[in-house]
């Protein structure tokens, strides 16, 4: 990309979040039409130097199972607060933001919700910067939170001093997140989220244990396990089904579901021309207050 670099903070995002993000771009370089979600809004932001798609995090066919994993979910996400939006909830939480593009993608569909954006102080301070730079802006309806979670600060009360109703349901998307968290760390999550205005509505992702996946998908999830541990970030937590919505249920939440691989594969995947299709070992779990 040939746009020009302007000076920045000297903290850039997490490199999980920026792999994240240039997987949502690839989806539309590599695979066919119709695309599960058309997102470049990331690679704008991080204006990557020539040769990234070479790269060995980028590798069409190894990243096939991930790539439609972080398309697949990120639709998911999108279509849920859309419908949800649509029922009357205006105010979404998005734990650890990274580089989600939700903000700059769907002001058409929701101009009236009101988004808080969790994440580190540094990377998003790089991400304010950056959206001023690139042209996108900032809406009054985004509203950034940054919590230093190292510190014991609370992103409840965060999100509230920025202006979230507490009193009044929200939707809080937590994705790529939950497997860096210990489990006591998870339910204390929960728990947080659990205290929300009833008709409040999670959705997390979650790693399934590795002896329910697939053994393609086993070995993929080894590689990566090695690359985040490499990075500082190694995964920590894994749940079935049965024992997330058990959490979800002892938290506090009145319902709960998980949405798996192949649920996903049905949803948005079917009958596709290309192949291309989602693994099985991330799922989601729904949560209702």
């Amino acid at each position: 990309m040939n746009n020009e670099r302007l000076p920045l903070i000297d903290i850039a995002p997490e490199s999980s979040a920026a792999r994240v993000a240039l997987w949502r771009a690839l989806h539309t370089e590599i695979e066919r039409a119709p695309y599960v979600i058309e997102d470049t809004v990331g690679l704008k932001l991080l204006n990557p130097e020539e040769g990234w798609r070479n790269r060995g995090d980028m590798n069409p066919e190894f990243t096939r199972l991930f790539r439609a994993s972080i398309v697949a979910r990120a639709r998911f996400i999108d279509d849920l607060v859309i419908d949800l939006y649509g029922k009357g909830i205006d105010q979404y939480i998005i734990l650890g933001a990274g580089l989600d593009s939700f903000a700059q993608r769907k002001k058409d569909v929701t101009k009236r919700l009101q988004i808080f954006e969790v994440d580190k102080p540094g990377p998003q301070k790089w991400k304010e910067q950056r959206l001023v730079e690139t042209g996108f802006g900032i809406s009054s309806d985004l509203h950034f939170v940054p919590v230093d979670f190292e510190a014991g600060e609370s992103w409840l009360l965060k999100c509230e001093a920025s202006g979230l109703d507490k009193n009044k349901p929200a939707i809080i998307a937590s994705t790529g997140v939950s497997m860096y968290l210990t489990r006591e760390a998870n339910v204390a999550t929960l728990k947080q989220i659990a205290s929300l205005a009833k008709g409040s509505v999670l959705a997390m992702s979650f790693l399934i244990p590795a002896d329910q996946m697939q053994t393609q998908e086993k070995k993929g999830l080894d590689a990566s396990a090695k690359g985040a541990k490499s990075s500082g970030t190694p995964f920590i937590s894994f749940f079935s089904h049965e024992d997330i919505i058990k959490l979800a249920l002892e938290a506090g939440f009145s319902e709960a579901r998980c949405i798996s691989g192949e649920d996903l594969n049905q949803q948005y995947f079917k009958n596709r021309s290309d192949g291309f299709h989602t693994g099985h070992a991330e799922s989601i779990l729904v949560a209702t207050k």
